[in-house]
C-alpha cells in the first residue's frame, strides 16, 4: 500500500499552512493526486516538501530548490545534484558572511554614536551639578 497524506497531514507535520502547500503546488513543485476536491499526497510529495522547506531555511530560492529536486529525479545516483547543492550552499555562505560583516560595521557605528551621545549628556550634566553648589 502506498503512503498517502492529506494536505492537513503535511501542514501539521511540517508546521506550515495549507496555503503554503497549495502555493508550492501552484508553482509545480508538488503534484498531488485528486479525489474530487481532496488532494492526496504521496511519499515523494512529502520528501519534496521537506526538501523545499529545508532549501528555504538555508536561503535557497524556490527555483534553486526545484532545480536540485529535478536533478535527483533525472538521475538519483548523479553527482550533478550534489554539486548544484554545494554551489548554492557556498554562495549562501558568502552572502551570509557579507551580511554579517555589514551588520558588524553597523553595530560598531551604533556603538560609536551611542558613546558620543553619552559623553555629550555627561558634559551637559557637569555644569548643572557645579551650578547647584
Amino acid at each position: 500500500m502506498t503512503e498517502a497524506y492529506s494536505i492537513s497531514d503535511l501542514a501539521k507535520e511540517f508546521a506550515v499552512t495549507t496555503r503554503t502547500i497549495r502555493f508550492y503546488e501552484d508553482k509545480g513543485l508538488l503534484k498531488p493526486k485528486r479525489d474530487g476536491q481532496k488532494r492526496i499526497y504521496n511519499a515523494a510529495d512529502k520528501t519534496r516538501l521537506k526538501l523545499i522547506l529545508r532549501g528555504k531555511r538555508i536561503g535557497l530560492s524556490l527555483d534553486e530548490s526545484f532545480e536540485i529536486i529535478q536533478l535527483y529525479h533525472q538521475n538519483p545516483d548523479s553527482s550533478a545534484q550534489l554539486n548544484k547543492l554545494l554551489k548554492a550552499i557556498q554562495e549562501q555562505k558568502q552572502s551570509i558572511k557579507k551580511k554579517k560583516n555589514a551588520l558588524q560595521d553597523m553595530e560598531n557605528e551604533i556603538n560609536e554614536v551611542e558613546n558620543k551621545c553619552l559623553a555629550a549628556l555627561k558634559a551637559l550634566e557637569k555644569p548643572t551639578k557645579q551650578h547647584l553648589k
